[in-house]
């Protein structure tokens, strides 16, 4: 730094002179002050950080690490709160209307009083019994195939279409049942949807916990990769900052550098992603006629994030470049500060 900034040279190009100042030395016409040799070759052949380098290569693999994990934590919070929509619109659209056994008292016949209510009720589009074979069915998962169940008492069900834009008067319906059919009850799920609605929320606020990490650990390896590329280039950083160098002109350099292997690792990581939903969504297709295929399904839907889904990718991949720009940006002018 001292040979840019001395006050004195030999006596080379001074015409024998010792003590030629600086500005008469750099060829100075008047007051205007040239900068010192070098300064431009600096400027014009030596990049402030090196365009390609090992160190450059491992942050472009982190970024593209930590793109994938957002990216497959944010498709995944949108593909189960997609499916729990599904699920409670599902639910919503139907109650049930459960007959218990009565002693002394025909069941088939109050299951078909119980239709007959439910018909006349205002709001309700359908409903449906179901037989005592296929009321058993339902116990199988439970108590196992095979067994013999007409000796227990075994409620029936019956199904029942809601009106989504006329919801019935539950309370009057249960009335009208207790008056006619000793033993009956109307479930409306309200429990369950209160259940499946608490987990969707728990998932999608896990979701965005993992991914507020995932990028806060992208943000770090960042900065470390900027405070290294800056120690590595002090001398030149400070002799540019010395003689007059803008700070945005240093920390341009910095946050293009470092923007660009912020492009190149969120490309990479939200393509996998995309990809990676893309097969999950073909295998799903092929797994759905076994019984894992369709819990898969009921659980995540087709698995397919559409249009919205993968928009949402690209948009993490180019805000974590943003953000790698950004970060660089402002961890360069924060030095900058501390220098003058």
């Amino acid at each position: 730094m001292s040979s840019f900034l001395g006050t004195k040279q030999g006596e080379e190009d001074t015409g024998g002179r010792k003590d030629a100042p600086l500005g008469e030395e750099a060829g100075q016409t008047g007051n205007a002050t040239r900068a010192p040799p070098g300064a431009d070759e600096v400027k014009r052949d030596m990049p402030l950080v090196p365009a390609a380098s090992i160190a450059g290569r491992a942050l472009v693999t982190v970024i593209a690490i930590m793109t994938f994990l957002a990216s497959l934590t944010a498709g995944t919070a949108l593909l189960i709160g997609e499916a729990s929509q599904g699920w409670q619109e599902d639910v919503a659209r139907e109650i049930t209307i459960q007959i218990r056994p009565v002693a002394g008292r025909d069941i088939d016949a109050d299951v078909t009083k119980a239709v007959g209510v439910a018909q006349q009720t205002p709001g309700i589009t359908d409903a449906r019994a179901y037989s005592r074979q296929e009321s058993e069915g339902l116990l199988q998962p439970w108590l196992g195939a095979g067994l013999d169940l007409s000796e227990l008492p075994v409620p029936r069900l019956i199904v029942v279409g809601v009106d989504s834009s006329q919801r019935p008067d539950l309370k009057s319906l249960q009335k009208r049942l207790n008056e006619t059919i000793p033993g009956a009850s109307v479930d409306d799920h309200s429990l369950w949807l209160a259940r499946l609605d608490s987990m969707a929320k728990t998932v999608v606020l896990v979701a965005i916990v993992i991914f507020l990490l995932v990028l806060a650990a992208m943000i770090l390896a960042v900065g470390f990769a900027t405070q290294g590329a800056m120690a590595g280039n002090r001398e030149i950083i400070e002799v540019l900052h010395f003689v007059g160098a803008a700070d945005g002109y240093i920390s341009r350099q910095f946050q293009r550098h470092f923007f660009r292997l912020g492009l190149r690792g969120g490309a990479i990581g939200s393509g996998l992603a995309m990809v990676a939903f893309f097969v999950g969504g073909m295998l799903l297709s092929w797994w759905r006629e076994t019984p894992g295929g369709d819990q898969m399904e009921v659980m995540f839907g087709s698995f397919g994030l559409g249009a919205k889904g993968y928009l949402a990718i690209a948009l993490i991949g180019a805000s974590i470049a943003i953000v790698t720009g950004a970060v660089s940006r402002g961890i360069v002018f924060r030095h900058l500060r501390d220098l003058t």
